[in-house]
């Protein structure tokens, strides 16, 4: 497989990176483009691949093509490329409220694509993807991309209807996460506990309680059941975090991201 980036941020670089280590490519098959001559320098000489400033360079390349600009250049970059794209190379597109058909207008013609909505912590190989593909991506294109999306955490196929809900519940979520993170060690902080044992305390209790959910199939609710001694300390705290409005601020907040998704 020849991968291509057009764009190469933190969420292309996840990508690439986990694509690398796990062996789906090798550095030698991967052409990427920037907008700035320091940025390609930085990135080539990290990860050893081929890079260029043309993005016309990338797309004659790749027989995948990640899309990784910002939502906002989508169009003009299709513009520009989309005399290069054949039926047969398989376009990955990365930002959020860009529909297939969208996509598939934007480049005027019969094109594979396939829509993501991938999340940070692939930087760290556990990301989570949604994706869904268009009429003319076939098996082996939905096996070949699910080798990359493995590579960088997990995937799930999903409705294309429910894409903007993906980017509320994932693609935006780790800043929610990062921001209860902040708040928790904050309190601890001012309980006298350290800064930086604050931040592995906090950070270490999402992790393993995030891991609880995914490997026991309990429910969350009865996971937060079995923390909450009668008259005990958790139960008090989980009462304020109630009549804080805990649970529906975040259920409004992403709905508000959805929201705004929708119209990107």
């Amino acid at each position: 497989m020849k991968l291509g980036f057009i764009g190469c941020g933190n969420m292309a670089k996840a990508m690439l990176g986990g694509a690398l280590k796990q062996g789906v490519v090798t550095a030698e098959d991967v052409y990427v483009s920037t907008a700035t001559q320091s940025s390609l320098e930085k990135t080539t000489a990290e990860y050893k691949v081929k890079g260029s400033l043309d993005n016309l360079v990338v797309a004659d390349y790749a027989d995948v093509l990640v899309l990784a600009v910002k939502p906002y250049l989508y169009e003009s970059v299709i513009a520009q490329i989309r005399s290069h794209i054949s039926e047969n190379q398989l376009i990955i597109s990365i930002a959020p409220g860009k529909t297939l058909a969208w996509l598939q207008e934007q480049f005027q013609g019969n094109k594979k694509i396939i829509r993501t909505m991938p999340n940070t912590p692939a930087l760290v190989g556990e990301g989570m993807t949604g994706v869904c593909y268009n009429e003319l991506v076939t098996e082996e294109d939905m096996t070949l991309a699910g080798r990359l999306f493995d590579s960088f955490g997990k995937y799930q196929i999903v409705a294309e209807h429910l894409m903007d809900a993906v980017v509320s519940v994932s693609g935006s979520s780790p800043a929610y996460v990062f921001m209860f993170i902040e708040a928790m060690a904050d309190a601890a902080v001012s309980d006298g506990l350290p800064r930086a044992q604050a931040y592995e305390f906090a950070a270490q209790a999402v992790l393993g309680s995030a891991k609880m959910v995914l490997e026991t199939g309990k429910h969350p609710g009865e996971l937060k059941d079995m923390v909450c001694s009668p008259a005990g300390t958790t139960i008090e705290a989980v009462r304020v975090l109630e009549e804080k409005g805990f649970r529906s601020s975040v259920i409004e907040a992403m709905k508000a991201c959805t929201a705004k998704t929708k119209g990107v």
